[in-house]
């Protein structure tokens, strides 16, 4: 099954014993070999979420396979191949509310005058589209709080991208569930500081938080909707990776992703508090070993998988992220920012990003890790600056 035709290159994908399997042709045949080597190794070796006769689901964060909207991901690597910048996956915060108030929150200190209409934001998703993204993931605060979730994840064309949510669960009622399954959302990412409930709510800053994890889990897994437990780890933590495995084992969940803490926010004064290089190797091996097991969830660990020996930092190269006030930022951890949706186009705003010192070159690693780049940018903050600082 062809999923790239370009005059210089084709792509070929199929199915084999439930693993994808790419081939090339063409002149750039040669060039594209490692990389696509590289892709079928990871399709080999770690584990698919499900298999369903023709249908092979990968992973919470992959169009199903086959459909064009899979095409547009191995479009999305050739792009990287030939250096192209591509925002392929977009996340969009529509809204800042929450009620939450945890200890690590990436958002706190940004407080928007206002947030984007319906309307405005149905615009930026037809905007992205446009420009090639497949993973279109809805943020906040929390996502719940915007009864109109539901239009926009219906907007979004499911012939190009697949539409999730990150949620803590509150608010993610029964009925909520089921609507958003029938507007299209194929995941939802639920977050879970930790397998203790009162660990969980301590961090959260609010008791119940634990229950409305589970509660939201529940109702989404019954409306069809893959679940995705969603962890921000960090040294506190970290030595709790089989216990949080086990929990999603237990709650019959679909997959365990894994991101790291990151000093901004709320965080902004703990750098020294954060994963480091052994850190990264413990979450690669953790990632390979569940993985080969049969049965469970599978497990993504985003520092290995956006680290060197993969895909590297994706953050303003291939991924973008909106603030709910329409500020344009390389991640949605980076709280710098290159530009207002309310103001100008999307793709005008890409492309002054990708022109910025900071962003025109590859980044082996996440670079909120990297002392030099905080140094030069993220120090330089003003406390009283508004957030995300506007770069030119």
């Amino acid at each position: 099954m062809q999923v790239y035709e370009s005059p210089v290159l084709k792509v070929n994908a199929s199915s084999e014993n439930g693993k994808v399997v790419l081939d090339t042709e063409g002149p750039l045949s040669q060039l594209t070999k490692p990389f696509i080597k590289r892709i079928n190794r990871i399709f080999e070796e770690e584990k698919a979420i499900a298999v369903e006769g023709d249908e092979l689901i990968f992973s919470t964060w992959v169009p199903p396979f086959p459909g064009k909207a899979f095409n547009r991901v191995i479009s999305a690597e050739i792009a990287a191949i030939l250096k192209k910048r591509l925002p392929d996956q977009f996340s969009v915060g529509i809204t800042a509310r929450c009620p939450n108030n945890c200890i690590h929150c990436g958002a706190a200190g940004i407080k928007p005058e206002r947030e984007m209409k319906l309307e405005e934001i149905c615009s930026l998703l037809d905007q992205t589209l446009e420009l090639g993204t497949y993973l279109i993931s809805f943020d906040g605060g929390e996502t719940m709080m915007r009864k109109d979730l539901v239009e926009m994840v219906a907007h979004v064309d499911k012939t190009k991208a697949i539409a999730t949510c990150f949620t803590s669960g509150y608010g993610l009622s029964e009925e909520r569930a089921k609507t958003l399954k029938n507007a299209g959302l194929y995941a939802a990412h639920i977050s879970l500081d930790s397998p203790s409930e009162a660990e969980h709510d301590r961090i959260r800053g609010r008791k119940g938080a634990y229950l409305d994890s589970l509660s939201g889990i529940k109702n989404a897994k019954a409306a069809g909707i893959m679940t995705d437990m969603f962890v921000v780890v960090s040294p506190d933590n970290i030595d709790e990776l089989e216990e949080f495995y086990s929990l999603a084992e237990n709650l019959g969940m679909q997959e365990l992703s894994i991101y790291e803490i990151i000093a901004v926010g709320r965080w902004l004064e703990h750098e020294d508090e954060v994963i480091g290089k052994k850190d990264v190797l413990r979450l690669e091996k953790f990632q390979k070993t569940m993985n080969k097991k049969s049965d469970g969830p599978r497990v993504t660990a985003f520092p290995y998988f956006m680290g060197p020996d993969l895909f590297g930092c994706f953050a303003g190269r291939r991924w973008m992220h909106v603030a709910s006030d329409g500020e344009v930022m390389p991640c949605a951890y980076t709280p710098l920012s290159f530009g207002n949706v309310l103001e100008e186009s999307l793709e005008a705003i890409w492309k002054r990003m990708g022109k910025h010192e900071a962003y025109k070159k590859q980044a082996k690693y996440c670079m909120m890790r990297n002392p030099k780049f905080r140094e030069e940018y993220i120090h330089t903050i003003p406390k009283d600056a508004k957030i995300p600082l506007r770069l030119e």
